[in-house]
């Protein structure tokens, strides 16, 4: 070897090395590049500062705890106290907590030195231990307060509402009313309501004490209160739960019912002009590749809102991808498990049923089986949309802005649902396809 050559392939070897250490160099740039991209485009550092995280505070204690409003109204001076200040939870009347005392002037004990007074004429006062009493009247239309000028940041205050966030409630005073907030754990009256005559008593009670209502035997009129309840309405969230499930299973199965003969007509082996193979596979194209979310709107203009319009939604969307994962299916059956069936003399029909369906049902009940499971999910948001399942119940819940309690109960209940579609279909794929597999 010369010493031209040598020189050539060290140029080589330093030239190859020097592309290397520019690509181990390039590759953290871009990254960092397209990092640095996506904090301007999306302003994350604005994002950061409008972030109100005590309002993320208070949305997530609302979700596992419950508030009790006691509420004076200005005009009249009555004062009501009921369970997240639904009229469903208000107490019976002549009942108040056993935190509240007084007649002429209410006393509310919030816990730990935090007290609220009550006063007349629409007085009220705060006591806060390491801050001071803190007192509020009205002047006109204007709420008066005895507050410094630098407040700290758990109190808002402005000319016609004071808004004081303490960690053991909350009390806001407007020109009509004052309202306080006492936060418990737990969903109370998730049972029963104030009004049944099964609230606060145990299930020992009623399944072996005495009859408690005598219109009816307990077991029978504990399930009726609790399946009626108005403020959580068990029965409506059943029925809700119900149709979330039978969309995503006439979506699914409906859409792999459709697909299983438009995938013969997508597949080279069954239809031999490529001028229909064409038509169809852009077919499938199409159908999939509109998201179900935009199908739901546009057969919800067609057909109107509920169930049947998202489970044709996610009919629609599947019958795409399935068509096109069957067609594939197809295109790769054993020819000659299906030449076996032909010498018997079998007609077309019968060398589909009994030589090429039996192939593909593993991968067909498999990708449905998954489908039935995704779609589980999907048809809480199309519900939302098409007014039909637990997803308008949910929708419903966000939009009062104040019920976070019964948002976290529809989620754990979509949760246990996907999860128990999630062990079914495990459970059936294991029977059927792993039986066909000779496991």
């Amino acid at each position: 070897m010369s010493l031209a050559d040598v020189s050539a392939m060290q140029a080589g070897a330093d030239r190859l090395f020097l592309r290397k250490r520019l690509t181990a160099f390039a590759l953290p740039a871009l990254v960092l590049a397209y990092l640095v991209y996506i904090a301007v485009a999306f302003d994350i550092a604005g994002l950061a500062q409008r972030a109100r995280w005590d309002n993320a505070v208070t949305l997530a204690s609302d979700s596992w705890s419950y508030k009790v409003h006691v509420t004076r109204d200005h005009r009249s001076g009555q004062i009501d106290y009921a369970v997240e200040g639904e009229r469903k939870g208000a107490y019976p009347e002549g009942t108040r907590p056993d935190w509240v005392t007084g007649d002429t002037v209410t006393t509310v004990d919030l816990g730990h030195g935090h007290i609220v007074r009550l006063l007349p004429e629409n007085a009220t006062e705060v006591v806060i231990p390491g801050f001071g009493t803190i007192e509020a009247r009205f002047d006109g239309r204007a709420v008066v307060t005895n507050l410094p000028a630098d407040l700290p940041d758990w109190i808002n205050a402005a000319r016609n509402r004071v808004a004081i966030t303490t960690d053991e409630g909350r009390i806001t005073i407007t020109r009509s009313k004052t309202e306080i907030f006492n936060y418990f754990p737990g969903w109370e009256l998730f049972f029963y309501t104030f009004d049944s005559p099964y609230h606060g008593h145990g299930l020992p009670g009623i399944l072996f004490g005495d009859r408690i209502d005598p219109a009816r035997p307990n077991l029978a009129g504990a399930w009726q209160d609790f399946w009626d309840n108005p403020m959580w309405r068990h029965a409506d969230v059943a029925w809700a739960i119900g149709e979330t499930i039978l969309m995503a299973f006439l979506g699914t199965f409906g859409a792999a019912i459709v697909a299983l003969p438009l995938a013969f007509l997508a597949a080279k082996r069954f239809a031999p002009l490529m001028a229909v193979r064409f038509a169809m596979r852009r077919v499938f194209d199409f159908v999939r590749g509109v998201d179900a979310l935009i199908w739901t709107v546009v057969l919800a203009r067609a057909f109107g809102p509920g169930p049947m319009t998202g489970a044709l939604a996610i009919l629609v969307t599947d019958t795409g991808t399935f068509g096109k994962i069957f067609s594939e299916a197809l295109e790769n059956t054993d020819p000659k498990q299906i030449e076996g069936i032909a010498s018997t003399g079998a007609n077309p029909v019968q060398r589909i049923r009994f030589g090429v369906i039996p192939q593909i049902v593993p991968v067909l009940l498999s990708q449905v089986l998954y489908f039935l499971e995704s779609n589980t999910r999907s048809a809480t948001i199309i519900g939302a949309i098409t007014g039909g399942g637990i997803g308008l119940l949910l929708t419903q819940a966000i939009q009062t802005q104040k019920d976070w309690e019964e948002v976290a109960y529809y989620i754990i209940l979509i949760i246990l649902v996907v999860m128990m579609m999630d062990w079914i279909s495990g459970k059936l794929r294991a029977r059927l396809i792993g039986r066909r597999d000779g496991h």
